[in-house]
């Protein structure tokens, strides 16, 4: 690799925008509310194409739909005859309701030393930050290693359906020349004691199935016995789903973390019980526990439109994830919960991915991070959600989640995912745009 010392480093500051780009993207009300309705990601993506193009990079906007924007921009590098890196992030986000939270979420405020909103974590901060060091670079004419596709989608929320998986089926050729890439949830800190922080870095995602339940009965008066109840049929159904225990299953990814973890903590852990290892890891738990297991949660019921009229039929919802390699096992165990009085279709699927923890690109992240905060260490992370990613790859790129953020140790980051008064410390926006900056040198 060719970084450079400090010193060598060039005079302008990756980070100096990262924080209000941040508060403005937010101040985009993205909301996706998923079955194809949205605000509408234009106005972002014309937002960011503007902010590009004051520093000389052209970007090109594609609408799947009305409204339904995504933005892509090439950005030239020292070697042009290299592979394209694929950088992507979306401009969507998920519902926020204003009563729940202590500010506007779509007001981009800043107080307690962090940017609060929706999309502070998912993913307007990364979004940012690349921003930030783009336009940095470029105004003092310092190019990538490689050349690099910026990528900012609309729909990320929802399957990618009017995003990513639309890009790759009508322009293809928009990211077929990348081979790398990297996007959202990875390379941000787990603080496991004293100063010793744990970057982990993306190498994995569950895949994902959202299934409609569908129960037919024989519909009759309120007041009646009835044998065949479509809700009661239904609910036996979803209430095994949601109580099954799933197995525990340990992935090349998971093992290796497991044995990362280990050598930092300096001692033993059990694979088979992971009570214990959950416990040293505080909130990133919740995400870790369902990585070694498959999961199906049952999120939305519907049946009957009076009191006492018995329905004819009845309809839920499950989200399900399977991780790499057990897909079979996971329709099979669903099918065999589901009994023979209820059917499932598919909402919307889409695959898991695994790829190892190793190359030039993982070299190039864990050194950018350990010169911007020499107490790291890094470990790959299967995700129990899923990200672009999986439409990326399809055209055969590889990709990781990178997104640097050094987080306070007392931070519940992974409960700002989707979750009310989401934000982002301005000092971690600040450390992901200088490691990124580094990454660029490199990757």
């Amino acid at each position: 690799m060719t970084s450079v010392t400090a010193s060598e480093r060039p005079s302008y500051s990756p980070d100096s925008e990262v924080v209000e780009l941040c508060r403005d993207l937010i101040r985009f009300d993205t909301t996706n509310y998923g079955n194809g309705k949205s605000n509408g990601e234009r106005d972002a993506a014309e937002y960011v194409a503007a902010k590009l193009d004051e520093v000389g990079i052209e970007s090109t906007i594609y609408e799947s739909e009305p409204g339904r924007a995504s933005l892509v921009a090439h950005w030239e590098g020292e070697d042009q005859s290299a592979d394209p890196l694929l950088v992507h992030g979306h401009l969507d986000v998920v519902p926020a309701d204003p009563k729940d939270w202590k500010v506007d979420p779509f007001a981009g405020e800043i107080f307690d030393g962090c940017v609060w909103g929706r999309g502070a974590v998912d993913m307007k901060d990364f979004d940012a930050m690349v921003l930030s060091v783009v336009r940095a670079r470029q105004r003092a004419g310092v190019k990538p290693r490689r050349p690099v596709r910026l990528v900012f989608t609309a729909d990320e929320e929802a399957g990618g359906l009017y995003g990513a998986q639309w890009l790759i089926k009508n322009h293809p050729d928009t990211v077929a020349d990348c081979t790398e890439g990297i996007g959202e949830v990875g390379g941000f800190s787990l603080t496991l004691k004293d100063d010793l922080r744990l970057y982990l870095i993306e190498t994995a995602e569950k895949g994902m199935n959202w299934m409609r339940l569908k129960a037919r009965g024989t519909a009759g008066h309120g007041s009646m016995v009835n044998n065949d109840n479509a809700v009661t049929n239904l609910v036996e159904a979803v209430t095994r789903i949601g109580n099954h225990e799933w197995p525990l299953r340990l992935t090349p990814t998971v093992k290796e973390f497991l044995t990362t973890l280990e050598e930092v903590l300096g001692t033993e852990l059990d694979p088979e019980d992971m009570t214990e290892t959950l416990s040293k890891l505080g909130t990133f738990s919740r995400m870790f526990g369902a990585t070694i297991r498959n999961t199906a949660n049952p999120t939305m019921l519907n049946a009957g439109y009076k009191v006492n009229v018995i329905p004819g039929d009845a309809e839920a919802h499950i989200d399900g994830r399977f991780l790499p390699g057990h897909e079979e096992e996971f329709f099979a165990t669903i099918d065999e919960l589901l009994g023979d009085k209820v059917q499932r279709e598919t909402v919307i699927e889409d695959i898991a991915l695994e790829t190892e923890f190793n190359g030039r690109l993982v070299e190039t992240m864990k050194a950018c991070l350990a010169a911007e905060d020499p107490q790291s260490r890094t470990a790959p992370l299967l995700m129990s959600g899923g990200t672009d990613a999986k439409s990326w790859s399809r055209l055969g790129v590889r990709c990781f989640g990178f997104s640097p953020l050094q987080l306070p140790p007392d931070l519940d980051f992974m409960g700002m995912f989707h979750g009310i008064d989401e934000r982002v410390p301005t000092a971690s926006l600040e450390f992901g745009a200088r490691v990124l900056d580094r990454f660029f040198d490199d990757a």
